[in-house]
């Protein structure tokens, strides 16, 4: 068995290519090729008519989807596998192109890495997303937390609590669920008025419109208003700096009951900054993107919270995909 922490020339040759196939996957998420070959008539030339593209260019991109065993080739007909047809049609319940998407519009920005590092600053702006960029990374959002929340609601116990703040909540995944779990629980999705339009529809979706409000709130810049004695933010924090976050982490717990909760869900790094990997990489994705976004330590993320007033901070026995955590703390 490969020693993961020996490099080899092909690994390192490996890692440093292995953006083709990451933009082959983008590129079939993006032409919808999964949908259109759950169609029938499944041939290149049928598929390429289709999208009124190149039957070349169409045939190349095939071959190469099926070299990667994400479709299989019986003569000169194509079909999804189990997994595609799960994860890449949009049919599915369990879509998460809308994730795909989002990783395919940071591409342009990460090939500039090395600008950010000199700089010091994002090559990549802050409100430059049209509305495809930006349901692209709502949904995203969406497709994550729909693979950690429904679990997440029945680990963590909300019994006996009635209003909850999902700050920054995006489409309200996170909401929906804990609602779900607790019959007698309300919340407020608390983002920037963009989120509004893909939250409501999410909430109506799982029919609890009666349960879960929508507050337009920047945050950063405005108090946040209301009395809750949950309050969950999730994936907030890596976004900004670290005055902001105290800020950030300030103004939720003005906002809660004696007694109330505040839950920080995020990818967080160990005291030393080098690990886990992704929450380490991760930490460059916000570089390129935001001003002073990074991921935190676990260490950084108790004294936020110790400094805003809260007690009984601790590690909740989570960990969700890409080292996902979640810091817990009383007021």
């Amino acid at each position: 068995m490969t020693d993961m922490n020996e490099w080899s020339v092909g690994r390192l040759l490996n890692v440093s290519g292995s953006y083709w196939q990451a933009c082959t996957l983008h590129t079939g998420v993006k032409l919808d090729i999964f949908s259109r070959i759950e169609e029938g008539d499944a041939t290149a030339d049928a598929i390429a008519g289709r999208l009124g593209s190149d039957v070349r260019g169409v045939t190349v991109l095939l071959n190469a989807l099926a070299a990667m065993k994400l479709i299989s080739k019986t003569g000169d007909r194509y079909a999804n596998t189990p997994t595609s047809r799960t994860f890449l049609v949009k049919e599915s319940h369990q879509y998460i192109g809308y994730m795909v998407m989002h990783h395919h519009h940071l591409v342009e920005a990460w090939a500039r890495l090395d600008q950010s590092v000199r700089t010091g600053r994002p090559v990549r702006r802050r409100g430059s997303a049209d509305h495809e960029e930006r349901e692209s990374f709502l949904m995203g959002m969406f497709n994550m937390a729909m693979g950690i929340a429904p679990r997440l609601s029945g680990m963590i116990d909300l019994q006996g609590r009635r209003r909850l703040l999902d700050l920054g909540g995006g489409p309200g995944t996170y909401a929906i669920h804990f609602c779900l779990a607790n019959s007698d629980l309300k919340a407020t999705v608390a983002d920037l008025p963009t989120s509004r339009p893909f939250a409501e529809k999410t909430i109506a979706q799982f029919g609890l419109s009666d349960r879960i409000d929508f507050v337009p709130c920047n945050y950063l810049e405005e108090d946040i208003n209301g009395v809750y004695d949950v309050a969950w933010l999730s994936h907030i924090l890596h976004g900004e700096g670290p005055d902001q976050c105290g800020m950030i982490v300030n103004k939720a717990t003005r906002t809660l009951e004696p007694g109330g909760v505040m839950m920080i869900h995020d990818f967080i790094l160990n005291d030393t900054s080098d690990g886990p990997l992704f929450p380490a990489v991760f930490s460059l994705n916000m570089l390129v993107n935001t001003d002073l976004g990074r991921s935190y330590t676990d260490s950084q993320i108790r004294e936020m919270m110790s400094r805003a007033g809260l007690k009984h901070i601790h590690r909740l026995p989570f960990e969700g995909p890409n080292a996902s955590g979640i810091l817990s703390g009383i007021l």
